[in-house]
């Protein structure tokens, strides 16, 4: 970075105001959830009935004005089968459109914080009111000197003790969730939260995420990626070209070609980075890309990005061939490599219902749509199944790489229900691993992690 180290996300505020807002976070969300863990404790154990809707809409009220990873929470726990009645989970996923942007006088504020006093003359127009309000910044377009559109994303202060107050709240429900029902433990699932959203805070990884994806799409033509201006991002700011482009919702009335066309090139900026390079975007919700008026993606927002050893990508092929050729040892082999240990038969049993279900779009040789949606959520049928069926195993530890890539794929699978799109998935997806070799893989990914000045260890 071009900056004075000086000017990095210097604390604004005194330590005796931020001690009181911390508190004050605290007790909010504290007395939010734990109202929560009573009110489902309740219904569970004392067979107390409660209004579900009623009592979300209230929690949703309580949460509503609060910055932060609450909503993301949410959304991860809508994928974990019954880790929450249907209702809160839905409450949660709503936060985000409920949090208000900062304010003009506090953005100048922050903004002196990040780039100096004269912050302002680095631009020939920055626009006062936010663009986007997101659950750890906000966006404001701007131009610089040269005519360049830009989009700059400010950090709210403070966020780190409000991930932490979060997380601990998450643990209580987690908590909770594991004493009524064994089948899956969520250890992991915490810890992987956890470690991506405290990622998320680092607003110059993200920057070098940004530049990852760059690369690794360089040769997608149907794939945009902003480009990161370095002397205008700090820990806490991150400045990068604006990409125009529609919401994807708008096209969900579009002819049957032009859906179809948006889904290859989705399921291409997702998947070409993930089989050539072993990286995933974790975050495939719809405000994270637009539409171009040629149908090509803008991919945006990379704080939360998962880079994966080679050996567990090899397991995504091998899990594949196992399926498609009735191949139980490639299955169990594919489950050890990644960390799933001392499973019986019915475990693999189990795991391969999850498993042809993620896969089943990409086992057909045939035009078809991605799946179907049982009560408003792709998926929920045969995660409930699933969850039964481990709970009267004795339950399963989730390695912690699958916290995100489920997520992906099921947020993935969302959007493609959204469009109504009808593709041959097997052919996209068997022309992607058509070449697939663990040690290139390894040896691309290592070289594009050094370009985008990453480790390995990431």
């Amino acid at each position: 970075m071009a900056h004075d180290p000086k000017n990095k996300s210097k604390k604004s505020g005194d330590g005796g105001s931020k001690i009181a807002s911390r508190a004050a976070r605290y007790a909010k969300v504290s007395g939010a959830m734990a109202g929560l863990a009573a009110k489902v404790a309740g219904e569970r154990y004392l067979g107390l009935k409660i209004e579900r809707e009623k009592h979300a809409e209230e929690l949703l009220l309580a949460l509503g004005g609060l910055k932060g990873p609450l909503m993301k929470v949410g959304q991860i726990l809508a994928t974990i089968p019954e880790a929450l009645p249907p209702e809160y989970a839905n409450a949660l996923r709503q936060l985000q459109s409920n949090a208000p942007p900062m304010g003009w006088p506090f953005v100048r504020r922050r903004m002196k914080t990040e780039l100096g006093a004269d912050w302002e003359s680095q631009f020939k127009s920055f626009e006062h009111d936010a663009a986007a309000a997101a659950s750890l910044g906000q966006v404001h377009r701007a131009v610089l000197h040269d005519g360049t559109r830009v989009a700059c994303k400010l950090q709210y202060p403070d966020m780190q003790s409000v991930i932490q107050a979060d997380l601990n709240q998450l643990k209580l429900i987690f908590s909770l969730y594991e004493k009524h029902d064994k089948a899956i433990s969520t250890k992991y699932i915490h810890d992987e939260l956890s470690a991506r959203l405290f990622e998320e805070m680092d607003y110059a990884l993200e920057a070098r995420h940004c530049k990852l994806y760059g690369n690794m799409l360089a040769d997608e033509k149907a794939v945009h990626v902003p480009r990161v201006i370095d002397d205008l991002s700090t820990d806490r700011l991150l400045t990068a070209t604006w990409l125009d482009g529609e919401k994807i919702l708008d096209y969900v009335d579009a002819h049957a070609d032009q859906r179809n066309q948006i889904a290859l090139n989705m399921f291409r900026a997702w998947y070409v980075p993930l089989y050539y390079y072993g990286v995933i975007h974790g975050d495939p919700h719809l405000g994270n890309y637009t539409v171009r008026d040629d149908l090509s993606i803008n991919l945006m927002d990379f704080g939360c990005v998962r880079v994966f050893p080679p050996k567990f990508i090899g397991g995504v092929i091998d899990l594949y061939h196992a399926l498609m050729n009735d191949d139980t040892a490639r299955a169990v082999h594919a489950y050890e490599t990644w960390g799933f240990n001392n499973l019986s038969k019915g475990h693999i049993e189990t795991l391969n219902i999850w498993a042809k279900f993620l896969y089943g779009p990409v086992m057909e040789d045939r035009v078809r749509p991605i799946g179907e949606v049982t009560n408003g959520i792709y998926g929920r049928e045969t995660a409930t199944e699933v969850h039964e069926r481990l709970r009267s195993l004795g339950g399963v530890t989730v390695p912690r790489e699958f916290v995100f890539m489920d997520r992906a794929a099921l947020g993935l699978g969302s959007v493609f229900l959204h469009l109504k799109a009808e593709v041959n998935w097997h052919r996209l997806f068997n022309e992607m691993i058509a070449d697939f070799d663990v040690a290139a893989l390894e040896k691309r990914q290592k070289a594009a992690l050094k370009k985008a000045g990453l480790n390995q260890s990431h």
